[in-house]
């Protein structure tokens, strides 16, 4: 080989190397607790909101089935109208927070950054959009494999890439400070401890890294980087050098000696937020799929609710003498495939049994989140009508009862394939793929049974009426899936 050709071919292999970093998330020099993309700040500035309910969705994860049917769920909360202080509101306006993993981020997101003008563009933008090939043909041609061959990118860094130019536009959560509606908060895990990185400056002060720079489509990359068929998103690692102070429920659970239960879920962030702030030996920390840690975004306000259990002085901290009640939607898009094994004998191969080594944990593991939740709304619930029946017995009016009741209560609305009533229509939707395509015909579906599971469900009734309004008429289109 010529000289000449040697010079081009290693500055070729030079550029091929450098060309392929990451982006680079910014340190901050000083933890600014009245500044950045945090829901304490952001939710009491929203116009005409209720503050002293916290209505909370949970998007699961799930691909393009995850992402049509927590977009149907906004459907129906955009047509339910309710009284607040007495004006009449859509419900969709007092959602506070959305939470979401994989597919469920997209919309949690694009809902965010859009609000109404989602409606219009999202099933164009994105749903019904073939993203899964599109990232195949993109990884497959050798014009982009300078952006993942060396250096510290990866695949997923080519996929964000992609989600910028067709729904999120370069928008970073600095772009999201000004926004009316909810907060959303995406989810990654990290690959070495598995606990949960959210999207949110408190998480991110961790690091010691500014948020508000970071692409929109880099939290939905990391959010759905499933494990082998994407790459772990990277983030560098400045915690310990910000001066960041823990919460005050820290001090009321790391001591062992005077710690209350419930909290073993509380020391066990404690830990972690620990190993996050350890940036000399964690310089780096690599996230994949929020649905490894959790894969139907609870987990976060399960660890809320008991991190403000057993801590007086976190309470007056978030300030709860303002919130009264949460509301708790979890949008669980989990599929059962009908699966044909047991009638053999010769087991599943290889890659069978790979999958569903992983699958299965977490479907499970979603469940008792969810009945855990559902348990704890409860004894909140007996609680109360303790508190009220105690009180009445001591002499207090029916009024006065009322005003000394316990500060919180929880209210959770479970909206799942499995609460479909039609045995074959059951089948049909437990039987979608979680990929990142499918045919428009089953997003229309999927947007239609996610408004019906929502009508049929007492809780969310419930709710609705608690909140003065009725629940929307049905509307027209390819479901009946509820019936």
């Amino acid at each position: 080989m010529r000289s000449d050709h040697i010079f081009v071919f290693l500055l070729a292999a030079a550029l091929l190397v450098g060309c392929a970093n990451r982006p680079i998330n910014e340190p901050i020099t000083r933890v600014d607790p009245q500044a950045g993309y945090r829901p304490q700040l952001l939710i009491p500035k929203r116009q005409n909101n209720q503050l002293s309910t916290l209505f909370v969705l949970s998007f699961s994860g799930g691909g393009t089935r995850a992402a049509a049917f927590s977009y149907g769920v906004l459907e129906e909360l955009r047509r339910t109208e309710v009284t607040v202080d007495g004006q009449r509101r859509r419900l969709i306006d007092e959602v506070d927070v959305i939470t979401g993993v994989s597919g469920g981020s997209f919309t949690a997101l694009s809902y965010a950054l859009y609000g109404d003008r989602l409606f219009s563009e999202y099933e164009e933008r994105f749903l019904k959009r073939d993203v899964q090939g599109a990232l195949i043909a993109r990884g497959l041609n050798p014009v982009n494999w300078w952006k993942f061959v060396g250096g510290s990118a990866g695949r997923s860094e080519l996929a964000a890439e992609y989600y910028d130019e067709i729904l999120f536009e370069g928008a970073t959560f600095g772009d999201l400070l000004d926004k009316q509606g909810p907060v959303a908060l995406a989810t990654g895990t990290d690959l070495s401890s598995g606990s949960r990185l959210a999207f949110f400056q408190n998480d991110f002060d961790l690091l010691c890294s500014d948020l508000s720079k970071v692409r929109l489509s880099r939290a939905a990359a990391t959010s759905s980087a499933v494990p082998v068929v994407l790459s772990p998103v990277t983030f560098n690692n400045y915690g310990g050098t910000c001066g960041f102070e823990y919460p005050l429920w820290v001090r009321d659970v790391a001591n062992p000696e005077t710690r209350a239960r419930p909290s073993a879920r509380a020391v066990q962030r404690y830990r972690e937020m620990e190993s996050f702030q350890n940036s000399k030996d964690r310089p780096f920390i690599h996230l994949v799929d929020g649905g490894v840690a959790d894969n139907i975004g609870v987990r976060g306000v399960l660890e809320f609710l008991e991190e403000q259990a057993a801590s007086a002085a976190f309470r007056g901290e978030i300030g709860f003498g303002r919130i009264r009640r949460i509301v708790l939607l979890v949008v669980n898009s989990q599929s059962s495939p009908t699966t044909h094994w047991d009638r053999s004998e010769e087991a599943p191969g290889m890659a069978v049994q790979l999958l569903q080594s992983t699958s299965v944990p977490i479907d499970h593991y979603s469940f008792e989140t969810i009945e855990t939740m559902k348990d704890r709304a409860a004894i909140m619930g007996w609680q109360r009508q303790l508190h009220v029946a105690r009180a009445r017995l001591a002499g207090a009016s029916e009024a006065e009862a009322e005003a000394s009741l316990p500060e919180l209560t929880l209210e959770v609305i479970d909206v799942s394939f499995a609460a479909i009533r039609d045995p074959d229509d059951k089948r049909y939707f437990m039987n979608l793929p979680t990929s990142f395509y499918l045919p428009a015909e089953d997003i229309d579906r999927l947007r239609d049974v996610a408004g019906e599971l929502m009508r049929q469900s007492p809780e969310y009734q419930s709710v609705v009426r608690e909140m003065g309004g009725g629940v929307a008429a049905k509307q027209g289109g390819a479901g009946g899936a509820a019936h």
